[in-house]
């Protein structure tokens, strides 16, 4: 049964739902719901991109799939599934339900200035950002401020810090948890395996001074 016909269509105009309100229906992310037709929870069919043609013609990819990134308005509402053929060509575009609701997670302003006080933890370089070691920030606990502690945080330069959001949506994607040997180490990680299941912890981006002491914590000279 396809996810269409499981549930009634969201609609239109786009504006007519709240979870995608403000999605212009001339837009690439516009068009590409009329035609996925996502049902009321979300849902779409395995759109094929042989489908991209005539009135959308537009959303053939370009610039790295520029209406599909993590960071553009379609994902900002929908969960996108990319199916990949070969050597990462995408074959088909699918919605697997509505974003969760993003929840605020602040960062109490002495730990801020604490952590911002240090170095990068990854090039030693001064002027941090605080960043949050929980890349996929779904711990309840980080939205109270009240018990949020400094070793939730780290600091990382502008530079380490857009690395590694790239690669924790690469992990958010996939499922697939950052390998440490892509940088030269002896293990992918330190605690856990290379899929994600429910925890960063043993990642090499959610603490990488962990990371660091774990590997080498029986090296002898």
């Amino acid at each position: 049964t396809s996810a269409t016909s499981a549930s009634p269509g969201i609609g239109w105009p786009l504006s007519s739902n709240p979870a995608i309100g403000g999605l212009r229906a001339g837009s690439k992310a516009g068009l590409f719901l009329e035609l996925a037709q996502p049902d009321s929870l979300g849902f779409s069919r395995p759109v094929p991109v042989s489908e991209f043609t005539g009135q959308y013609a537009g959303l053939r990819f370009g610039n790295g799939g520029d209406w599909i990134r993590q960071d553009g308005p379609l994902a900002k509402r929908f969960n996108i599934r990319r199916h990949p053929e070969g050597k990462g060509k995408i074959t088909h575009v699918e919605l697997q339900g509505f974003k969760k609701v993003v929840i605020q997670k602040p960062i109490p302003e002495g730990i801020r200035r604490d952590v911002a006080a240090g170095r990068c933890v990854v090039l030693a370089t001064g002027s941090p950002q605080c960043d949050h070691k929980d890349g996929r920030l779904d711990d309840p606990r980080l939205s109270d401020a009240s018990l949020v502690t400094f070793d939730d945080f780290q600091p990382l330069s502008r530079g380490a810090n857009d690395a590694k959001r790239q690669h924790c949506l690469e992990c958010r994607d996939t499922g697939n948890r950052f390998d440490g040997r892509r940088l030269g180490y002896s293990v992918g990680q330190v605690r856990g395996d290379g899929r994600y299941n429910g925890t960063c912890v043993g990642c090499y981006w959610h603490d990488p001074v962990f990371f660091n002491a774990e590997v080498s914590k029986n090296y002898q000279r």
